[in-house]
């Protein structure tokens, strides 16, 4: 049985990992892909985490994953499927068997909703993000796409309107769902440009974006629009899925957990972007994995309280 285990290995994780460790905690993390890092592994270059200016994600995400193995973090590859809450321990479910735990850490994340476009793969990362505030400066004085018709799509293109010289917010439909005081920010903006009811059919570019092609689904015409940068703000799915039957979630599907990163099963925490937070930046997981620790000290000292 281990102390803790950590569940995923993005910044929330291996973060949760090095504070696991430092705290004298038998620690295990467990992580579906081959490398450790989440998303930061698809960002091409990271300009906001401090002390690393331009660095770029897969070496980040290799660093983080050094650090928490030299802290003596132990690291298995499973895919979670479930995790079953006991009197003494949790048993968390994978693909390569069950591992016991006194106490867990969810550490999952979440995905950006794709497009699914032709060349978004291929180009992400590349002038394909799905963060303006993270990306947005890479684009200063350049032509940038934001596709989506949401607060997030309204809130980056009113960000990136402050650095590119134009800005394009290209949406399916003929109106925006963003609340009211968004949209007449958005409107007001000099630089923007709507493109209504335009669907994006291909990413198009060499090394880096080039541009789109667009599909007016009204008369079926298809066009190249020119952008150096296409940020997708179509939502972000959390990988809850595993826990949702036993960790309360809110409508979205995130884990119910505060700062402290505590849940409603005892034993049970939530770190990084999975969790219910206002803002998901690497920082923040990697905060979030600090927090989550000092919260499952405070959990095993009342344990012990009790016994």
């Amino acid at each position: 049985m281990y102390d803790l285990i950590v569940i995923g290995s993005g910044p929330a994780g291996l973060s949760a990992a090095i504070y696991g460790r430092r705290a004298g905690f038998d620690t295990l993390v467990l992580e579906k892909q081959p490398m450790s890092g989440g998303q930061v592994l698809n960002t091409w270059e990271v300009d906001n985490y401090p002390g690393l200016p331009g660095i770029n994600g897969f070496d980040l995400g290799m660093k983080f994953r050094e650090h928490a193995e030299s802290a003596g973090a132990v690291f298995a590859e499973a895919d979670v499927t479930g995790l079953t809450d006991g009197p003494a321990c949790r048993l968390v479910h994978t693909s390569a068997g069950d591992y016991e735990g006194r106490a867990v850490i969810i550490a999952t994340g979440a995905s950006h909703r794709k497009l699914g476009a032709p060349g978004e793969e291929r180009l992400a990362g590349r002038g394909i993000s799905y963060c303006a505030t993270c990306d947005g400066a890479f684009y200063r004085g350049k032509t940038a796409a934001v596709v989506g018709g949401g607060d997030v799509a309204a809130e980056d293109a009113i960000f990136l309107a402050r650095l590119c010289e134009k800005v394009y917010v290209i949406h399916r439909r003929d109106a925006l769902r963003a609340a009211g005081s968004l949209q007449e920010r958005l409107f007001s903006l000099p630089n923007v440009e709507m493109v209504w009811n335009s669907t994006v059919e291909e990413i198009f570019g060499g090394q880096r974006v080039e541009g789109v092609l667009l599909r007016d689904s009204l008369t079926g015409m298809s066009r190249h629009l020119a952008a150096d940068g296409v940020f997708i703000a179509v939502g972000i799915v959390p990988e809850s899925g595993a826990f949702s039957g036993l960790v309360e979630t809110d409508a979205a599907g995130y884990l119910k957990a505060g700062e402290d990163c505590v849940t409603n099963v005892s034993g049970v925490f939530a770190a990084g972007d999975v969790r219910t937070k206002a803002m998901r930046q690497i920082v923040t997981a990697a905060a979030d994995g600090a927090n989550a620790v000092a919260s499952v000290q405070a959990w095993f000292l009342s344990e012990a309280g009790r016994a």
